[in-house]
């Protein structure tokens, strides 16, 4: 990988600079920009998760298995998209996609979306991950809480996302002091509604919060759409400023 090599839970790393997680673009077919897009020299990704259908579908998709090829053999990770629902959803249910994500695209990992953040449920979530990790020994794992889990979850995954939602939020946020404990590749930070005269002011809090992987979008959510679907207004930007580390 240019920017984020694979690394087991509790190991460190010093020369891992800020660069993009993409949460999940919409299909292919309708977002042919943004999936072409990711492929340019330069670009500083770290991972981009594939969501088929609220998960892999009912059976492969020609279009998804050529934007996931095409990431791949650029050099970039793919992550699966499970959908966890706070914990609702069935161990078996989760695995079975994962088996479709392995068969279908050859996936480099999992994204766990909606992971539950609480103690009580830390052990389910560590049987899925060990799953996980038996059916793909090299499988880079993200829990995307959303928001600061109980610290046992960092003993489990690659990168946990410690925040997802809005601008508003995000500005006035604060970072758990156990954090402090990991290097800044652990963490994820996924940012919506951002205004572009505000970038730097983000890019500066992922830095203090200690967040190497982000994503900054001015869209904001609405009733049928999701603010991760599209490139932002500002993507060359926010490339640019990375890219040369104008984040560092």
């Amino acid at each position: 990988m240019p920017y984020l090599t694979s690394t087991r839970p509790g190991t460190a790393s010093t020369d891992v600079r800020t660069g993009f997680g993409i949460p999940g673009f919409a299909h292919p077919l309708l977002a042919p920009l943004e999936w072409n897009g990711l492929t340019r020299p330069g670009t500083p990704l770290h991972w981009v998760v594939l969501n088929v259908a609220d998960g892999p579908g009912v059976q492969p998709d020609p279009h998804c298995l050529a934007a996931a090829g095409r990431l791949r053999n650029a050099g970039v990770r793919v992550l699966g998209h499970l959908d966890t629902v706070h914990g609702l959803r069935s161990f078996g249910e989760a695995i079975s996609d994962a088996h479709r994500y392995l068969d279908w695209y050859q996936v480099d990992g999992f994204l766990l979306d909606r992971c539950p953040a609480d103690r009580v449920a830390l052990p389910e979530v560590r049987r899925t991950v060990g799953t996980l990790r038996v059916i793909h020994e090299d499988a880079h794992i993200v829990l995307g809480h959303g928001t600061h889990p109980y610290p046992g979850y960092a003993e489990h995954a690659d990168q946990l996302v410690t925040f997802s939602g809005a601008w508003s939020d995000y500005r006035w946020s604060q970072v758990a002091e156990w954090t402090a404990d990991h290097p800044p590749e652990r963490f994820c930070h996924f940012v919506h509604g951002v205004p572009g005269p505000h970038l730097d002011e983000a890019l500066r809090i992922a830095r203090w919060q200690g967040a190497a992987t982000i994503y900054f979008t001015d869209h904001a959510p609405g009733p049928l759409t999701d603010p991760w679907e599209q490139l932002p207004g500002y993507w060359d930007d926010i490339v640019s400023r990375i890219g040369t580390g104008v984040s560092e």
